[in-house]
């Protein structure tokens, strides 16, 4: 048989077919929020960076309000991953703060015993979500809503019927708050520029969390209560466990900002964390997890986190006015957003 007669080699089977590795880094789902963080910074730097957004104070002070929102937004990724919302972060902020307080001033507690407190009714109230959300067959939308007015009301309420007034100060005078303070809320000096712990604790939160999603079986189940709840109890995913689980991490989560927050300004205010919630969902969608659950990363929301806490920082070191600043948070969140998309829709092409 000659050679052109010979039969054509069998065709490469898709799934061992050699995939271009700058093609496979395009299809993570954070790679958006990277480019978008990316393209945030280069705009601060080129419009505000001799104005001090590219000092180390100025780094600093981004990088705290990242970390602010980006502790609660690791957990909501996870949670928003498994398909479910949570609303009512802000209130258990808010609610757990006080907590801290009240027991610390008023009543005399150690602070590390009020953190337990606070940190056990976080739990509690993550707990009471999730369970409700499964019970009653609720949108966690509605539940948590509920929760955000309950907790909120709650804590307006009794607090000004403990102390009077809706702000606590003095949690420096208790006893527990120095070893506490070293823990959660001390300044790391950098060349003269404190840089706030809270900064490792949501670093390290957030490489917690991507190794949970891609290195265990309960981030395959988190995954799979996402994307298709009914497939994923059909083959033995203990789905009530995976989402109240989540409910309570994302509780957690808020608890944790409550601690850092208090202990830093010595104080607390029963309105604390309002309007979080939003923020948070915000830096997580940009970070590239889809709002039907089943798609998105840790790491995204670290990016998405970074975008917000660049742009309320550069918004002042740029001399916005202040009566403009909602409007350019909200237009750079938005481009962040639209290119997030962007790169998604390249990559998807980049695959077929």
């Amino acid at each position: 048989m000659s050679l052109t007669q010979q039969a054509a080699p069998p065709p490469v089977e898709e799934r061992v077919r050699r995939v271009n590795p700058i093609r496979k880094l395009l299809v993570r789902p954070e790679m958006g929020s990277i480019a978008g963080a990316i393209a945030v910074w280069i705009f601060f730097a080129i419009v505000a960076g001799n104005n001090g957004f590219l000092s180390l104070r100025g780094t600093s002070s981004y990088l705290s309000i990242s970390a602010d929102i980006g502790i609660a937004a690791v957990a909501v990724a996870l949670l928003m991953i498994g398909g479910e919302f949570d609303l009512s972060i802000g209130s258990i902020t808010g609610a757990a703060g006080m907590i801290i307080a009240i027991l610390s001033t008023q009543f005399g507690w150690n602070t590390w015993a009020a953190i337990v407190v606070a940190v056990l009714f976080a739990l509690g109230i993550g707990y009471l979500n999730g369970y409700l959300v499964l019970r009653t067959g609720l949108p966690s939308f509605i539940v948590t809503l509920a929760s955000l007015f309950i907790l909120r009301g709650l804590t307006i309420g009794l607090t000004s019927l403990i102390t009077g007034r809706t702000q606590v100060g003095g949690l420096d005078a208790a006893p527990g708050y120095s070893s506490a303070l070293a823990i959660f809320a001390s300044d790391i000096q950098i060349g003269g520029v404190g840089f706030s712990i809270e900064i490792l604790w949501w670093l390290a939160i957030a490489a917690l969390a991507t190794w949970v999603l891609l290195r265990t079986t309960f981030g395959n189940w988190i995954f799979g209560v996402g994307g298709d709840v009914n497939a994923a109890r059909n083959v033995g995913v203990p789905v009530k466990r995976v989402k109240i689980l989540l409910f309570m991490m994302t509780a957690l989560a808020a608890c944790l900002i409550a601690i850092i927050q208090s202990l830093h300004l010595a104080s607390t205010d029963a309105l604390r964390g309002t309007g979080n919630e939003f923020i948070t969902i915000i830096a997580v969608v940009v970070g590239g997890t889809l709002l039907t659950g089943g798609y998105g990363s840790a790491i995204g929301s670290v990016f998405g986190s970074l975008i917000y806490g660049m742009v309320s920082v550069g918004v002042i070191f740029a001399s916005v006015d202040a009566n403009w600043y909602q409007v350019f948070l909200g237009g750079m969140l938005l481009a962040a957003v639209l290119l997030n998309g962007y790169v998604r829709r390249y990559a998807m092409e980049a695959r077929r």
